[in-house]
């Protein structure tokens, strides 16, 4: 596929990882996980070991499964998939609904987010700041979070699965680093010397504006994949 075509999935891939990359559960359990090290009072370079484990798990399981999902779409018969393009983007559109409602309404009726039962298992498996249990730990967050808020990474999929070659697998490497980077601004402020409390706070205050970008990136991406199912849009 020529360079100059790349470009408008590569916008959308940067635009849409950034904003997925927002994602109060991930970045949640990471300051849980953070928590629980300080607590026990480890080491700075302890703290460091174990939320990298945690920054790679994350990053390996998003990564393998968007690279199977990806597989799995691109090996559809074409006019299957523009059907299946139709009916994501407006799966997608509706998600974007409803993390729009939580930044007027958030908790209220349905949201998208993470069933309180496992965000009880969370709380428990954070405080187990060992290696293999910090491992663990980020893959059972992804496992449990993908199909709660993985709707971005779906969307981004879809769009990727149009042409599938390595430029496509390229993308979806650079959209899960970019998933990750907030999990690894936290984990050097937190060593930089930056109080836990004040990246609570934080993201505490702004949980309803990252509802609402996601909401409306949502919305964007799903009515894409629409117009692209349509031939409305062409990314060549």
């Amino acid at each position: 596929m020529p360079i100059a075509t790349q470009i408008p999935t590569l916008i959308t891939v940067i635009i849409t990882a950034a904003i997925d990359a927002i994602n109060p559960c991930a970045i949640g359990v990471m300051i849980l996980m953070v928590s629980a090290v300080l607590t026990a009072g480890k080491s700075v370079k302890r703290l460091v070991i174990l939320g990298g484990m945690y920054i790679f798990a994350v990053f390996s399981a998003y990564l393998l499964a968007g690279f199977g999902l990806l597989y799995f779409l691109s090996s559809i018969p074409l006019f299957v998939t523009e059907y299946l393009s139709i009916f994501v983007g407006m799966l997608i559109v509706f998600a974007g609904i409803l993390e729009i409602k939580d930044f007027f309404w958030y908790g209220r009726w349905f949201s998208l987010s993470i069933p309180a039962y496992f965000s009880k298992k969370l709380d428990g498996k954070a405080s187990n700041a060992t290696f293999i249990g910090v491992f663990l730990l980020g893959l059972f967050v992804s496992a449990v979070e993908l199909p709660c808020t993985g709707a971005p990474y779906l969307a981004i999929i879809t769009l990727l699965s149009q042409n599938f070659d390595f430029s496509a697998f390229l993308l979806l490497v650079l959209y899960n680093l970019i998933f990750v980077s907030p999990l690894i601004i936290i984990l050097g402020l937190v060593v930089s010397g930056v109080e836990l409390e004040h990246i609570k706070f934080w993201k505490h205050e702004n949980k309803g504006t990252m509802r609402l970008l996601i909401g409306l990136l949502l919305v964007a991406l799903g009515w894409l994949l629409i117009f692209i199912a349509n031939g409305v849009i062409n990314f060549g």
